[in-house]
């Protein structure tokens, strides 16, 4: 059942912290700027035994400033549902601070219809679910910034890349209209960079090893290249400006990719 516009409203301004009024600035004082990522394993941290996966997020600091840290909070398997539904919105929202950024990333485990844990429906409740992050992200400051989902590797039988995510992107594309929020549209930019890779060009950007052919989850390079292109997004829609990002146009080494050991 989609929810209400007032309901969202009223979950949104109940997870606000009641000292952020007091404590907000102060705290936002203390430290830098810093951009926060809700999304799903396209985007997460990996981890030693899951290598050489490899999440955009964790390249997307070599394209920023070190002035502007990531905290990158997306994880393995989440919908824009599951996500909140597990109260990790709401950890976000409890550190987000007036001045930063939060990235908003979701869809591959919205459009699984036979998950009712995580399954959204692009036009109702996935737009719904992500106003949350977006009033919940400007309640305390924070400028939200959707994100269209990655692309994943298919081709058809023509060799041209084709779309895999149906209505959520275009679901995400209105809502920002509506909303008047600032859009990364990695879906459409990925999408032309594997249709210009090619069919093979395009396995050197997922995992593909040995055992395991993944088309949906990148490599050290795929993750950069994904990388570049959520930070030249960001400068072109203007939500950074040229001082915070670096290293557009130049090549990344993929020892820099690394990968650490599991928290017990």
């Amino acid at each position: 059942m989609s929810l209400t516009r007032r309901q969202v409203g009223v979950a949104a301004v109940a997870a606000v912290p009641l000292a952020f009024a007091a404590q907000g600035t102060a705290q936002a004082a203390r430290r830098p700027r810093t951009l926060y990522i809700a999304g799903d394993s396209t985007a997460a941290q990996k981890y030693a035994d899951a290598a050489p996966e490899t999440g955009w997020g964790m390249a997307l600091p070599f394209f920023l400033r070190k002035h502007l840290p990531v905290a990158n909070h997306a994880v393995n398997g989440r919908s824009s549902k599951s996500f909140v539904d597990e109260g990790r919105l709401e950890v976000i929202l409890g550190e987000i601070r007036p001045g930063d950024f939060l990235l908003i990333q979701f869809a591959h485990n919205d459009e699984k219809v036979n998950d009712p844990a995580r399954y959204t429906e692009p036009w109702s409740t996935y737009q719904d679910h992500l106003r949350l992050y977006v009033d919940g992200a400007r309640a305390r400051g924070a400028r939200p910034v959707l994100v269209t989902p990655v692309e994943r590797r298919r081709f058809d039988a023509a060799g041209n890349a084709v779309p895999s995510h149906g209505d959520y992107p275009a679901a995400m594309r209105a809502l920002a209209e509506e909303e008047g929020v600032a859009l990364l549209d990695v879906q459409a930019l990925s999408l032309a960079l594997w249709q210009e890779l090619g069919v093979e060009g395009t396995k050197a950007y997922f995992n593909w090893t040995e055992t395991e052919q993944d088309n949906t989850h990148f490599n050290p390079p795929g993750a950069i290249a994904v990388a570049r292109l959520v930070a030249r997004e960001l400068l072109r829609t203007r939500v950074l400006a040229p001082r915070d990002v670096r290293r557009l146009d130049e090549g990344i080494p993929e020892s820099w990719i690394t990968w650490p050991e599991a928290a017990a």
